[in-house]
This record gives structure tokens, C-alpha cells and sequence, in this order.
């Protein structure tokens, strides 16, 4: 199993949750993070880090989160890893619980 960033992390895009991973799962676009499901271990750590509540193990998806779990997946493959809590975005606390936020998602990277 691995933990899977849902659509709450999308403008937010808070970084509490990087530093206690101890694998560097997490990978790093423009306005979300990513876990890398073949490096995430299982250790739960992440999850209660998250301001947004973005972060959920797979197996408690709800229907809706489920293809977040391919998004993790795809983008992880792309985006380069983040080790270390840069903050969240500027206006991170305005998005925060703000619902239907995917049409948002900026899949470029350009550091």
C-alpha cells in the first residue's frame, strides 16, 4: 500500500510533510505534491503533517480521490523529488478546503 496526495494539496501545496518521510517519497510541480508509490513505505508519517488533509493511504480513498492515486503515480515520474519544508504557497491558507480544485492543477515543472 502507499499514501496517495489528494486534491487538497492542489494551491496549497504545504511542505510540513517532506520532512518526516523517511524514503524522500515526495515529489515536487509547481502548485502540489506527489508521492512516489514505489518509494513510499507504508510509515504513515505524512499523514497527520498535512495543514490540508491532503494526504490518505490508498485503501481509504474515498471514489472520488481514487484516480489520484494514477495522478501520484504519473507526475512522480516527472516532477523532482523536495526533501525539505519550503512553506506553502503564498496564498496556501485561501485554498485550504477549497473543493474541486484538479481544473487548477499545474503539471509543468520549471524550477
Amino acid at each position: 500500500m502507499t499514501f496517495v496526495v489528494t486534491e487538497s494539496c492542489i494551491r496549497c501545496k504545504f511542505t510540513d510533510c517532506v520532512e518526516v518521510c523517511p524514503v524522500d517519497c515526495f515529489r515536487e510541480g509547481p502548485n502540489y505534491l506527489v508521492i512516489d508509490p514505489d518509494e513510499c513505505i507504508d510509515c504513515a508519517l505524512c499523514e497527520p503533517e498535512c495543514p490540508a488533509e491532503a494526504i490518505r493511504p490508498e485503501d481509504d480513498l474515498s471514489e472520488a480521490q481514487k484516480p489520484f492515486l494514477a495522478l501520484n503515480a504519473e507526475l512522480s515520474k516527472k516532477w523532482p523529488v523536495i526533501t525539505r519544508n519550503k512553506g506553502g504557497l503564498p496564498d496556501a491558507e485561501q485554498w485550504k478546503g477549497v473543493p474541486d480544485k484538479l481544473q487548477y492543477l499545474e503539471r509543468d515543472w520549471k524550477e
